[in-house]
Parts: structure tokens; C-alpha cells; sequence
């Protein structure tokens, strides 16, 4: 097709079953990482590692709470540590973490992914929790763990290695709901709650001011190493970017349920005053197409985090998987060339326009797969999967014309 770089990830408990390094290699999954990697760079791909996607080693989570506890800082550091060590001659791009954001919200604020605690009246499923502060104590404890590893690769490896350490953050872009100061206020705290709760602490050492103004004691404070540490601590930002909502004021909060989502005092909206969509909406509830949202939020990263490097690192689109389509018919994804189209465009645009420093842009995703608590109901591929002929794999329109688009002379 042309693409030059695969991004995967490696399961902690793959490698090191019980969590702990101290306690024990599988070298069974390190040789299995090692023909991944080794075949990548065969068919010419750079390796993009993430090196933790939401896969918290049941032993510790028994153990100790998983991330709800600082030990984990520890064991993660020596897992990370592990692969540099077996992987790094290789893997010249690392990312520590996936998506944070959505590891505290959903899995210790919606309690719809592992571990699964949240408030009982959030979610009657959650059999422990607490909606309103486990999530930030995850996220101390997440950026502690992205620090102390970013510490070890920079300080044991990356100058032996020649390589580069980051970490992948989703967001939505929010635009304010009308030109109202109050809207315009509530947009950028949206930002501060959804993006800036990790990108602050990543490049300034500390918490946005507007968060720690709404939910003081909640958040835990760094200490003056902790700190030191934290700053600055990537080579790149990978940005996930799939859509944008209208942000406005919240009118009322019940003091008897807040939590995570509610802290920010913020309504989120797809719909403006006139009760029009922010963008058509794709088959997942919460994603409306709103091309633009990808050059703001890049322009407003590179204003924000002093002109870091980007890597695009998620950007697509689903629709349903209607299994009453013929597959001839699944195969004519318009729709999902013009969301390509679009927002490349408008990523150009801003490289171009606004000399933001974005060195690569990665299709999410390559081929149909079971997405997270929707399954198989959604299909995000650029192939599709035939799930009732052995997995058979068939390019769609959109596979062809990225194809055509990346190889311009073919």
C-alpha cells in the first residue's frame, strides 16, 4: 500500500506473567515479540512500540490494586526496562502508555473496561470503587510510571540505541458552543480536563490550573523530583483524533454524584443553539466528522506544548457491520475516503499553514477488528475481514485509494 511504519503493542503479562520482572521471564512471548518486530522491519515497516494498552497483569491487580497503587510504578519501570533491553536495537520509536485518559475514565469512572470499579450508581455492574477520586489516582500514578520509564530509556539506552520515547494521548477537539465568554471559557477547560491533564504534567511538571482550581485536594501533588522528572518528559506526542463536540457551562452538577466526567463543570454537545450537528455522525455514538477539529487541535498543541513533535497516531472512521450488506457492497467506503481525505488535508494544512512539527500520520485502522465493548458491530478497516469465510481479508475502496494516494507515480 505504501505506509512505511506499523504500530503494535506487547502484553505485559505475555512477557512477564507474573507482572514482575523479579519474579520471572516468559521467553516463549520475548522470541514471539521478536519475529513481530523482525518481520515488520522485513516488509520494510518501521516499528511504532506501545508499550502498555490497558493490559494490567491480573496478578497485579490482586496483588496491590494495579495502577490505584504507586507499586506499580516500580514493576512497570522494570517491565518497560525489559524491553528496551531484548527489543531496542530494533524498536527506535516508544510509546509508554495508550490512550491514559481513557484507562482512568473507563475502566475507574464508567467501569466499562477492566478492572471495572466505578461508583455503584454509575454502573450496577461495578462491584467496587470510587467515581469521584480513583480515577486521578490512576493518573498520578500513570504519569509516574510514564516518567520513571522515559528516565531509564533516556539515562541506559537512547544514546546507545538512537532512539525515541513518547506517549499517545486521545482527545476531542472542543469548540465553544456560540462567542460568549462563558463558552469560550468552557471550551478551554474541556481541553485542561480531556488533554491538558496530561499534556501539562508531561511538559510543565504540573496540573492545569483550572483543574486544580475545581477539584483541589483530589488531585495528588508532585513532588519537587516527581516533578523534575515529569518535565519534558517525551521525544514526541502521539495524538489520537477521531472527533470534536461543543463545550458550554454546565447549568447544575447534584453534589451527591460527582465524578471524573462531571469535575470539569462542563457540557459537552455535539448540537449548536439552532440544534444542528456538529458533523455527520459515524456509527460509534459518540463520533461526529469534524474535519477541522484535527487542524485546531494541532495548531493549538503546537501554541499550548511549545511546538512538540506530533506523530498522528489514530485517525479513522467506522461504520456498522451490517450483515445483511453483501460484501461486494461493504467494499464501497466513499464515506471513509473522505474522512481520510479531509483530515489529511487539514493536517497539511497545518503543517503547511502553521508550521506544526507532525512527522507522520497513522490509518486507524488497517484492517476490521473487535473494537473494544462494541465487538464486532463496527468496522473500522481499510480490509475487510470476511468473519465467516476464515478471516479472508479483501481491500476496500478506501484501501485502494490510500494505495493510490501514497504511490502517486503508480
Amino acid at each position: 500500500m505504501g505506509f512505511n511504519a506499523f504500530r503494535f503493542s506487547i502484553s505485559w503479562s505475555r512477557v512477564i506473567p507474573s507482572g514482575r520482572r523479579r519474579e520471572g521471564i516468559n521467553e516463549e512471548g520475548i522470541e514471539f515479540y521478536n519475529r513481530v518486530i523482525n518481520e515488520t522491519i522485513k516488509q520494510g515497516l518501521q516499528p511504532f512500540v506501545t508499550i502498555f494498552h490497558w493490559d494490567t497483569p491480573q496478578a497485579l491487580e490482586d496483588k496491590y490494586g494495579g495502577f490505584l497503587s504507586r507499586n506499580i510504578v516500580r514493576d512497570y519501570r522494570e517491565y518497560a526496562d525489559l524491553l528496551f533491553e531484548r527489543f531496542g536495537d530494533r524498536v527506535k520509536h516508544w510509546m509508554t502508555f495508550n490512550e491514559p485518559w481513557a484507562l482512568s475514565g473507563f475502566a475507574y469512572d464508567d467501569g466499562v473496561f477492566a478492572p471495572g470499579r466505578c461508583s455503584s450508581w454509575v454502573n450496577n455492574q461495578c462491584r467496587a470503587g470510587n467515581s469521584a477520586t480513583e480515577p486521578y489516582i490512576v493518573a498520578h500514578n500513570l504519569l509516574l510510571s510514564h516518567s520513571a520509564v522515559v528516565n531509564i530509556y533516556r539515562k541506559n539506552y537512547q544514546k546507545i540505541q538512537n532512539g525515541k520515547i513518547g506517549i499517545t494521548l486521545f482527545t476531542f477537539w472542543f469548540e465553544p458552543l456560540s462567542n460568549r465568554i462563558s463558552d469560550i471559557e468552557a471550551s478551554r477547560t474541556a481541553m485542561d480536563f480531556m488533554f491538558g491533564l496530561w499534556m501539562d504534567p508531561l511538559t510543565y511538571g504540573r496540573y492545569p490550573r483550572s483543574v486544580q482550581d475545581l477539584i483541589g485536594d483530589k488531585l495528588i501533588s508532585f513532588s519537587d523530583e516527581e516533578t523534575q522528572l515529569l518535565r519534558g518528559s517525551y521525544d514526541f506526542i502521539g495524538l489520537q483524533y477521531y472527533t470534536s463536540y461543543y463545550a458550554k457551562p454546565n447549568a447544575s452538577i447534584d453534589s451527591d454524584r460527582i465524578r471524573y466526567k462531571t469535575d470539569s463543570n462542563i457540557t459537552e454537545t455535539p448540537y449548536d443553539y439552532d440544534g444542528n450537528l456538529i458533523g455527520p455522525q459515524a456509527y460509534s455514538p459518540w463520533f461526529y466528522i469534524y474535519p477541522n477539529g484535527i487542524r485546531h487541535l494541532l495548531n493549538y498543541t503546537k501554541d499550548r506544548y511549545n511546538n512538540p513533535v506530533i506523530y498522528i497516531t489514530e485517525n479513522g472512521v467506522d461504520n456498522l457491520n451490517d450483515e445483511t450488506q453483501s460484501i461486494e457492497e461493504a467494499l464501497k467506503d466513499e464515506f471513509r475516503i473522505d474522512y481520510y481525505r479531509k483530515h489529511i488535508w487539514n493536517t497539511l494544512g497545518s503543517l503547511r499553514d502553521y508550521n506544526v512539527n507532525v512527522k507522520g500520520y497513522f490509518a486507524w485502522s488497517y484492517l476490521d477488528n473487535f473494537e473494544w465493548n462494541i465487538g464486532y458491530t463496527s468496522r473500522f478497516g481499510l480490509y475487510y475481514v470476511d468473519y465467516k469465510n476464515n478471516l479472508t481479508r479483501i481491500a476496500k475502496n478506501s484501501a485502494i485509494w490510500f494505495t493510490k494516494f501514497l504511490n502517486p507515480s503508480n
